[in-house]
């Protein structure tokens, strides 16, 4: 499958998987120094994986206690069912209970399944592992996003969408440091956005570090079962479509409430139509980044559409004078917007493609493939990928960016908002132009184009990026000289 439901792979399972664990092989006693030094806003002389750096130093900044978190909260058992329907991962669940239980049966670990906020909604395994995981709040009905209990193997998954391991003194909450639990997202095919992490936790000692591949393995068979739920759903769609698009008297074409087209006439084919980000309005006529302006109406679980601009220039011309909104300031769902002379839109980013758009945004003088590889994954040559990724951008942003170097056209105005503090930016992102970024931000060394502020009071309350305390250096480090 091609366009946003296609798995974002580049962001590294493969990679995730096969790096090596540099804290995993040192001794218990350098992992406790290391989280010790960061709780106290040091720079540890032995660092974590960076994935884990950034998830603490984050909750730092949010003020969580690194003894006991907060308070554990439950859901009831009516909001628990309510929550199993609506993730959709109750139709799934034999399939993660026959991976995932089975070849490990004589492990003593935990299978939780947990929604796209870290909520606990399936948790089964040994009783007395699950009587030892009660005491920390490990179970179903449980809270577990960082934010609650700090970097763990469903939190940190649900928040950074990619597999990981989280072992002993890597979790931020010191009494979550006798285990070890291994995560994978589950994304929804429809939206491309996590649906839900698989994760199994156990002893910090005696946990196998194949358990991760295993996960994943699961979360793959997962969404391939989410994936024929969702052919079926437009096969019913297309049944429905056929006979209206017949007595059409011009173009049209049929999608579902996601933007996956289910037929068409007159058109070339589309995977999926992007769709406005805050939904349709009562307004019959919307204008769309690919085709213009269209007549749009309901029709069965979809939207039949009718081009209404017979030329292509008029979608072309959305970058003249145009103003480009890139809205960071909800970290869960990053959005593009364009407002242009020809139509206005916006949608959800991926993302990869939200972390295109800010790289290219501080960069506006054009950056080549090889430089925006280096930026996303370390790696300049991983052209191909972000040659890929750029051209899924430009079908929706059209004359907006502009290529040979890669950049947004110059009657674009371009403009970031972003949260107070630089180290909610992106946060489930570890690209290295990404951190990078965030530290100039953070030292006010970097401003962003046309930058807009947004929360000025930090989440839960908290502090604001002005006021939250930087790292300190290293113990026993030599202060720079004068």
């Amino acid at each position: 499958m091609r366009d946003t439901a296609h798995r974002d792979t580049s962001h590294g399972d493969a990679a995730h998987l096969g790096r090596s664990d540099e804290f995993a092989l040192r001794t218990p006693a350098e992992q406790a120094r290391t989280h010790e030094q960061a709780m106290l806003g040091e720079i540890p002389r032995q660092a974590a994986r960076p994935e884990i750096g950034d998830s603490w130093e984050r909750l730092r900044r949010l003020g969580l206690d690194p003894e006991r978190g907060r308070d554990p909260e439950h859901l009831s058992t009516a909001e628990i069912e309510h929550r199993r329907r609506a993730s959709g991962l109750d139709a799934v669940m034999p399939t993660l209970r026959g991976t995932l239980l089975d070849p490990v049966a004589d492990l003593p670990l935990i299978l939780a399944v947990a929604d796209a906020q870290g909520t606990l909604l399936w948790h089964e395994g040994p009783r007395q592992l699950r009587r030892s995981g009660d005491l920390i709040g490990f179970m179903t009905g449980g809270r577990w996003d960082e934010e609650a209990v700090g970097t763990n193997g469903i939190g940190t998954v649900a928040r950074t969408g990619r597999p990981l391991r989280v072992h002993s003194t890597e979790h931020y909450v010191r009494n979550q440091h006798a285990w070890t639990c291994v995560g994978a997202p589950v994304r929804d095919p429809r939206t491309g956005r996590v649906a839900g992490v698989v994760d199994l936790s156990g002893p910090a000692r005696g946990v196998h570090p194949q358990l991760l591949a295993l996960a994943v393995t699961a979360a793959r068979l997962a969404e391939t079962e989410l994936r024929a739920a969702q052919l079926e759903s437009l096969h019913r769609l297309r049944t429905v479509a056929a006979p209206v698009l017949a007595q059409a008297a011009g173009p049209a074409l049929v999608v579902d409430r996601d933007g996956w087209t289910a037929a068409a006439a007159g058109l070339p084919p589309v995977n999926r139509l992007r769709l406005p980000a805050e939904g349709w309005a009562s307004a019959p006529i919307h204008w769309l980044p690919s085709l213009g302006e269209c007549a749009v109406e309901p029709l069965a679980d979809g939207w039949l559409i009718r081009p209404l601009t017979s030329s292509p220039q008029a979608v072309s011309e959305q970058a003249v004078g145009a103003r480009l909104v890139l809205d960071l300031s909800n970290t869960a769902r990053p959005e593009v917007s364009v407002r242009g002379g020809v139509g206005n839109w916006s949608h959800t980013l991926s993302p990869r493609h939200a972390e295109l758009l800010l790289l290219l945004a501080t960069h506006q003088s054009g950056r080549t493939a090889a430089q925006l590889a280096e930026g996303l994954f370390g790696d300049a040559s991983r052209v191909v990928t972000v040659r890929a990724e750029l051209s899924r951008l430009r079908r929706y942003l059209g004359g907006v960016l502009e290529h040979r170097p890669y950049r947004f056209a110059e009657s674009v105005q371009v403009e970031v908002v972003h949260p107070a503090d630089s180290y909610q930016l992106l946060p489930a992102s570890s690209a290295p132009g990404i951190r990078r970024l965030r530290a100039l931000l953070d030292s006010g060394s970097a401003l962003l184009p046309g930058c807009r502020i947004a929360n000025p009071v930090g989440p839960q309350g908290g502090m604001t990026g002005s006021q939250v305390p930087s790292p300190r250096r290293p113990a026993g480090a030599l202060e720079p000289s004068t």
